[in-house]
């Protein structure tokens, strides 16, 4: 599970042979979680406040084709 940036607040993870759809894990300090599918950077799964995640949603919409690619590098 590459750890691709981090925040101060938190990091943005994505696993090897995960499920579909293409998605990063965004992981906050205290424990809480939840999944941003790629291409439309909607939250799949979690319950953390948009305005929480607004940084890493913004440098994610900045490196969505370098997400792109680790997530077919990760999941061939």
């Amino acid at each position: 599970m590459p750890t691709l940036h981090r925040f101060d607040n938190c990091v943005i993870r994505m696993y090897a042979n995960d499920h579909l759809p293409p998605h990063f894990h965004i992981g906050m300090n205290d424990g809480r979680e939840c999944l941003v599918e790629i291409g439309s950077l909607e939250m799949l799964a979690g319950r953390i406040n948009r305005r929480e995640i607004a940084e890493p949603l913004a440098w994610a919409k900045e490196n969505i084709a370098a997400l792109r690619t680790t997530w077919k590098d990760l999941n061939p």
